[in-house]
């Protein structure tokens, strides 16, 4: 923790209390799906997202999804919230440019996705998946944010 910055180590402290009180898991813990699932359904998304298929994208998202954006992946004022199937899929279809540099990635533990161009971590995609639908996105660009995460190749 000495090597962390305050933000980074408020949302450590922030995900153990949420794990100890046994609440509300955090982004892309993705409760109600085991592990190759959740596995297939974010590469699935990755493959929709970088071939421009809006079909298979929407196939994958839940109808009532919410993505919530770091005000730095598109540098505005505030958060960006975005809801429903079709309009989440309209903002994938609109990074497909940068799909190119994402990858598969373990975040905390769970399967997710990382944009890293030149190997320079820029963003992650956290996914909430229940019953092999995508009912939650949280795309992190904050720099502090990124930092508190682990991140890991997956296997």
């Amino acid at each position: 923790m000495l090597e962390r910055t305050p933000a980074a180590v408020r949302q450590l402290a922030s995900r153990a209390r949420r794990r100890v009180r046994g609440g509300t898991p955090g982004p892309g813990s993705g409760s109600g799906t085991d592990a190759p699932r959740r596995r297939q359904v974010v590469t699935a998304f990755l493959a929709a997202t970088r071939g421009g298929d809006f079909e298979a994208l929407v196939s994958l998202l839940h109808r009532d999804v919410v993505l919530h954006a770091d005000r730095q992946v598109i540098p505005t004022s505030e958060p960006i919230v975005v809801s429903g199937a079709a309009a989440v899929a309209e903002g994938a279809m609109m990074a497909m440019r940068r799909a190119r540099f994402t990858g598969l990635a373990l975040l905390d533990g769970a399967m997710g996705l990382v944009m890293a161009p030149a190997g320079r971590l820029r963003l992650v995609l956290a996914f909430e998946v229940t019953d092999g639908l995508i009912t939650g996105i949280e795309v992190v660009a904050a720099p502090e944010r990124l930092a508190a995460l682990e991140v890991a190749v997956p296997e």
